[in-house]
């Protein structure tokens, strides 16, 4: 974000040490990259955004207190210019479409993090948007899918965690008739075989979280 000539400033959120060693490693070698500031969770990396104001922001996902996608969406509301890249081993194209719609404008895998991470770096800050091959995939496989609705998705969440449709339409005040009709729309949207299936593609697809 900063206009004064200089290296790329970077700050490097993960809640695990090992990778931010790793990109640690990655930038000290390039002379137009600096690592200005690391986090460990999303509260933190809101914290170090507003001290540091990095160029580039490379932001995990799953992460304790406060997910990298809360804390995407906090930082581009309150600083809109802000480039982040996700990082991420999740290639669900959900998850993507939602971080996307909240400003992200890299998505890029953990598995090729030696291979493209500084190039994407830069790429993003030249103002372009970088997606890995993988994730270009999943959005176009899924792009014609139709989407579950909020109900659905709550029923596929209860199923997930064991319920019965008898329970389900007690906890969501519906009948048993209508959970069983929410179940085959679900099925029938994510082309499961049964719920179990039903759960695993949606957990895959960053649908629902475990």
């Amino acid at each position: 974000m900063s206009s004064a000539p200089g290296p790329i400033r970077i700050l490097a959120v993960d809640d695990h040490p090992i990778l931010r060693e790793g990109i640690a490693g990655l930038v000290a070698d390039q002379p137009d990259l600096v690592l200005a500031a690391e986090a460990s969770n999303g509260r933190e990396a809101i914290e170090r955004f507003r001290l540091h104001r990095p160029d580039v922001t490379l932001m995990d996902l799953q992460m304790p207190e406060m997910s990298g996608l809360d804390a995407l969406i906090a930082i581009r509301g309150e600083f809109p210019d802000a480039r982040i890249v996700v990082l991420t081993t999740y290639t669900g194209d959900i998850q993507v479409v939602r971080a996307l719609k909240a400003g992200a404008q890299g998505y890029l895998l953990k598995n090729l993090l030696y291979k493209d991470l500084l190039d994407t770096i830069r790429a993003v800050h030249a103002g372009k948007r970088i997606l890995s091959p993988e994730i270009t995939s999943q959005l176009a496989e899924h792009a014609i899918d139709e989407a579950l609705t909020p109900d659905e998705i709550a029923v596929l969440e209860l199923l997930a965690a064991g319920c019965a449709n008898k329970e389900i339409g007690a906890r969501m005040a519906v009948s048993e008739e209508c959970v069983k009709s929410r179940v085959r729309n679900i099925l029938a949207k994510l082309d499961a075989k049964d719920r179990t299936h039903a759960v695993t593609i949606g957990v895959k697809r960053g649908i629902i979280e475990l």
